[in-house]
């Protein structure tokens, strides 16, 4: 299989990311690295693809490797070049999360700041995959509501979604 074939399948797998921290400036919520790590990395590691995320010649890359063929697709921007050790860390972190959304398309937050003048819906946090493991061995248990209370309460990745429509559809 080749890497866009992988990719594919792993994006099919991918929801939201969860926004966990806020920006005290603007009062709003965004995904900070370690949230995307988290939603992506199990997922691409799973279709045999690894995250790489190297400095290098003063840009900050974000590689995606196919462990099987080796092929590879990356995203990069360039560091400041000017700078307290501090500030480049803040700019390497802050390009790592950029260029991982960049690179995997993922729904980004405004940057301009319109959105926090403006009344956000809350977001729902991301079903886990042993969560609904377990809501479908309750299901089959007969317990047939536990599909409507997990919609309810969390967002389904559309993997998740299929398969209670498979399960319910029988």
């Amino acid at each position: 299989m080749k890497i866009y074939a992988k990719l594919l399948e792993a994006k099919l797998e991918m929801g939201k990311v969860l926004k966990t921290k806020t920006n005290p400036h603007f009062k709003n919520t965004y995904a900070d690295i370690n949230a995307l790590i988290e939603t992506v990395e199990p997922i691409l590691l799973s279709k045999g693809l690894i995250l790489l995320q190297p400095i290098e010649n003063g840009k900050v890359y974000t590689r995606i490797v196919d462990a099987e063929s080796e092929q590879s697709i990356e995203s990069f921007i360039d560091l400041p070049t000017t700078g307290t050790p501090q500030a480049m860390g803040s700019a390497i972190t802050y390009y790592r999360r950029y260029t991982l959304q960049s690179l995997l398309s993922m729904q980004a937050m405004d940057d301009d700041g319109q959105l926090a003048s403006q009344p956000q819906p809350k977001q729902l946090p991301i079903c886990s995959d042993l969560l609904f493991d377990k809501a479908v061995a309750r299901y089959e248990g007969l317990e047939l509501d536990v599909f409507d209370k997990l919609i309810k309460a969390y967002t389904l990745t559309p993997k998740q979604v299929l398969e209670i429509n498979e399960i319910t559809n029988k």
